[in-house]
């Protein structure tokens, strides 16, 4: 198509790209490309249980171990006659093949170093399921 700018002669034309066929090609490839595509499927897979467990699990075994303001370590209510007798507890519970869990609660004015030998014990000996509870008395 041309165009008439100004006061130009008849004989000077503008020349202007042809881009129908570059359109064509574009709209070709882009059905091409959206053919091509692989089908997007929104299912999740999921491999379910044939037959639920008819009781529920039992809750694990607990042992708590208290240390007290004085350093004074008890066992499930039970004062722990000195760092022998903690030893051979730990290693009674280290040796059962389903372990129970482990509960350390010490009090908050306890010296760090007594909370960081039961725990040292409890990990050389083999005690794998520890953890401390009563964090929350440590809230400001």
């Amino acid at each position: 198509m041309a165009m008439n700018l100004g006061n130009a002669g008849d004989d000077d034309m503008l020349v202007e790209m042809n881009t129908t066929p570059l359109i064509d090609v574009m709209l070709v490839l882009l059905i091409m490309f959206i053919i091509t595509i692989p089908v997007q499927t929104h299912a999740v897979k999921m491999n379910m249980p044939v037959n639920a467990p008819s009781t529920p699990p039992k809750p694990p075994e607990i042992v708590r171990i208290d240390i007290d303001a004085q350093g004074q370590i008890g066992w499930n209510g039970e004062i722990v006659n000195g760092r022998a007798d903690l030893q051979a507890r730990l290693y009674r519970l280290s040796l059962r093949p389903d372990q129970p869990e482990v509960h350390l609660r010490p009090n908050k004015a306890v010296a760090y170093k007594q909370v960081a030998m039961v725990m040292a014990e409890a990990q050389r000996l083999g005690v794998t399921k520890i953890g401390i509870t009563g964090n929350e008395q440590f809230a400001p």
